[in-house]
């Protein structure tokens, strides 16, 4: 594990350079340099479901194998910084390119539900393949998408949720701060109405990882539209201001554990409090704290370190498929499927399990995505 931590850390700056003293990485929010980035994230995402597969504490004791516990409580500031750059990604696409709104749904909305429903598929597919046992009803629920074979494939549907926001707040409003107004009280309206909402595993929006990072979407259209001035102003002190962005990271990060472990929480199903909406609204704000602080560190970061690692911009390219897929292997490789059936086979020895799942993952996002664009061009859909 030591020398799988070594090798981690040596991927991530393979191929990059520290700009000298009064030099900046001017392309720090260009798409090459924020799909390495999205890269690290996707790599860290993945990890962090192979923690909580093999050493969560909520498993039998006998199932816990440590080596990746350090992953398995940071999986939603690094889903922030997918939700930031859709955000900024968006608006900068609006100020850059022509009627980027005509035809919205049919060239950005549309290729996601497919991805969506073909995972769903194939989760259902290796469900039935490992011997769960469904009925009619079951199999037909799974069908609608609405109860999920693929428990990862949540952030897909979230994403339609907040493009379908951007389009109509963008539409129909007079002026971009209005329009970013409408979709961070959409946010909000979420959150709430996430929060209402008891813990299950397989319905839509039924667990804070559906809301405890959102914030960052509206922020990262914000960002898009005071980047310049925003760059500036970081530029001056900028040693304080990385300095002090890890330090509220770490400092905030143990905060939001006390918060939404010790003191309230999110787990308040068999609880009679009226309150325990308030404490899961609480314990989201923490840990919105905690994605605010974590993504301006990275991109703080960014405005000194220029990345120029092939495979990390290789896999940023394709982080939907790889986030849509990777699943099934944690699941197969791990002490059963997804609690409903023995998996495949048990990997017990962490380092054999990453790097099994690792490389199963990355043939199986190349075949995921074959799949996906021969979808889109049945159903006359162009990717983007």
């Amino acid at each position: 594990m030591y020398l799988f931590y070594f090798l981690l850390g040596a991927l991530l700056f393979v191929g990059a350079r520290v700009c000298g003293r009064g030099e900046w990485n001017e392309e720090y929010t260009s798409l090459r340099q924020t799909r390495m980035l999205l890269g690290v994230a996707a790599l860290g995402v993945a990890l962090h479901h192979m923690g909580q597969k093999s050493c969560a504490p909520w498993h039998k004791q006998q199932y816990i194998v440590h080596g990746l516990d350090f992953f398995v409580p940071i999986g939603f500031p690094l889903v922030a910084l997918f939700l930031f750059c859709s955000g900024f990604g968006l608006y900068r696409s609006l100020k850059t390119k022509p009627d980027y709104l005509r035809g919205f749904f049919k060239r950005r909305v549309a290729p996601i539900v497919a991805a969506y429903y073909l995972s769903e598929l194939i989760y259902l597919a290796v469900r039935a393949a490992v011997g769960q046992q469904m009925e009619t009803a079951d199999v037909l629920w799974y069908l609608t998408g609405l109860h999920m074979a693929n428990f990862n494939a949540w952030y897909a549907v979230v994403i339609v949720f907040f493009y379908a926001a951007f389009y109509l707040a963008f539409r129909y409003s007079r002026s971009d701060g209005a329009a970013i107004l409408y979709v961070t009280a959409f946010t909000v309206a979420y959150t709430v109405f996430g929060a209402c909402l008891d813990h299950q595993d397989v319905w839509w929006m039924q667990g804070e990882w559906w809301y405890n990072s959102i914030i960052m979407f509206p922020l990262g259209l914000l960002f898009g539209k005071y980047e310049a001035k925003l760059t500036a102003f970081f530029k001056r002190g900028y040693p304080f201001w990385l300095a002090l962005s890890l330090a509220a990271t770490v400092g905030l990060f143990h905060l939001s554990v006390l918060v939404s472990e010790v003191w309230w929480g999110y787990y308040g199903e068999n609880w009679d409090d009226p309150l325990k909406v308030l404490h899961r609204l609480g314990s989201c704000g923490a840990q919105w704290l905690v994605c605010v602080a974590f993504v301006a560190f990275c991109f703080l970061l960014l405005m000194k370190l220029r990345l120029g690692n092939r495979v990390l911009g290789l896999l940023g390219g394709v982080t939907l498929e790889f986030y849509l897929i990777h699943g099934v292997f944690v699941e197969l490789f791990g002490y059963n499927f997804q609690e409903i059936a023995p998996s495949l086979t048990y990997i017990r020895d962490v380092p054999t399990y990453i790097a099994a799942v690792l490389a199963c993952s990355a043939v199986a996002t190349a075949l995921f995505r074959w799949l996906w664009k021969l979808s889109l061009r049945a159903l006359g859909l162009q990717r983007r």
